[in-house]
């Protein structure tokens, strides 16, 4: 998955694939790791928010780019990489389609998953509504994300333990991608994390996602600034206008 060509949107250099060929990737990267006791491939996901933060503060861009790859988790990186990149992107990579793709392939290969993050009520509706989407879907394991870094060493401990083939930590960033950075070499055996944001809030039906043709278009922001107006307003109104400042700059 490393050898996928890149394009450099906002200043992050993202890979240039879809979600079938990703979900194709994930489930050869879990099964050729098992057994190797090797720390885990390490995917993570760039969006509007997150341009925003890495223009803003530097450490947040360092951080972002520890990790292995990095997926456009939205519409309008795909649609200025069509305008200013030399390697256009196919297609927006979104976490809350790629657990889906993923996890049809997952059935048919063993592929465990695990899912850390969310509040516990939000953790096991998540984890419920794969199992009844995925009959054969494997479940190594799961815990909410309600813990301090105090007790994280045990947190490693038991997912290592559960020695899923795919964790997915849903903690949000950049919180997740500290996480990784502080225990990643303590994961071995685990075949790939994937960061998931609000993933397990929208598997569980606590936020719904905007309707398709919102998602085509790019403007999944307004349906949720929308629905959550108090969190989000202020939010978007800071980082959309950075964001679109970093694809203009820095992409090529």
């Amino acid at each position: 998955m490393n050898l996928w060509p890149r394009s450099v949107v906002g200043g992050l250099p993202i890979v240039k694939t879809t979600i079938d060929e990703t979900a194709d990737g994930f489930i050869t990267q879990a099964v050729w790791a098992r057994g190797k006791n090797i720390r885990p491939f390490y995917s993570t996901s760039a969006n509007g928010q997150v341009l925003a933060l890495c223009i803003r503060n530097p450490a947040c861009s360092n951080l972002i780019l520890e990790a292995d790859q990095i997926h456009a988790d939205g519409m309008p990186m795909v649609h200025y990489s069509k305008l200013f990149c030399n390697l256009p992107l196919p297609e927006r990579v979104a976490t809350t389609d790629l657990v889906h793709a993923v996890a049809q392939r997952a059935q048919e290969t063993s592929v465990s998953f695990y899912f850390l993050g969310g509040s516990e009520a939000v953790n096991a509706a998540a984890v419920a509504t794969m199992r009844r989407l995925y009959p054969n879907l494997t479940f190594a394991g799961r815990r909410n994300g309600y813990f301090n870094q105090e007790e994280e060493v045990e947190v490693v401990a038991e997912i290592r333990a559960a020695r899923p083939d795919i964790l997915w930590i849903g903690l949000g960033f950049p919180l997740e991608q500290l996480f990784l950075r502080r225990h990643l070499n303590s994961l071995q055996g685990i075949g790939l994390v994937k960061t998931s944001g609000g993933l397990f809030d929208f598997l569980s039906g606590k936020n719904p996602r905007a309707p398709e043709w919102m998602q085509r278009i790019g403007l999944e922001w307004v349906y949720r600034m929308v629905n959550e107006p108090r969190r989000l307003t202020l939010r978007y109104l800071i980082t959309n206008p950075l964001a679109v400042y970093a694809l203009l700059r820095y992409s090529r």
